[in-house]
């Protein structure tokens, strides 16, 4: 019964299902939460991860040099040396690609390793330290979803 009301209402309307092309319309709608401080519904963002290479540079071959330089073995050794968040956060490309992070080499290393426990859209401390030449070049915010889901 249902289905046979939204298809006379369809049908009446003359647009969406079955409707002529020209009718039909779409629409792109852009909002997001991410970013918002105020108000009930907060996600607000917490950092911009990235670093600065020259160009041509190779980031897992900068960041490989790095971690010699600094006395450690591996990635994995950065956890024990590097304050990180402990919880995991929402994750998306940086609205501002543009990251001018030229910092001392820990500094670089802490962003390395965040950058490295980043997938597509989540920041999660628990997972490995993945490093690609995508994820150690790419710039990324983190936003905090706890706002969202109180």
């Amino acid at each position: 019964m249902m289905l046979q009301t939204l298809y006379r209402l369809d049908k009446h309307a003359n647009s969406g299902w079955g409707g002529p092309p020209s009718r039909q319309r779409r629409e792109r709608i852009r909002a997001t939460l991410l970013g918002n401080d105020e108000g009930e519904i907060r996600c607000p963002r917490i950092i911009q991860l990235g670093f600065q290479l020259k160009p041509g540079e190779d980031p897992l071959e900068f960041v490989s040099e790095l971690i010699i330089d600094e006395g450690f073995d591996g990635p994995e050794d950065l956890r024990s040396a590097m304050v990180i968040p402990e919880r995991p956060y929402i994750c998306r490309p940086s609205a501002n690609p543009n990251c001018s992070l030229k910092s001392p080499p820990r500094e670089v290393l802490r962003q390395a390793l965040m950058l490295g426990l980043c997938s597509a859209q989540l920041f999660d401390p628990r997972r490995p330290v993945i490093w690609t030449g995508g994820s150690l070049s790419r710039v990324v915010e983190l936003f905090d979803p706890q706002g969202f889901y109180q």
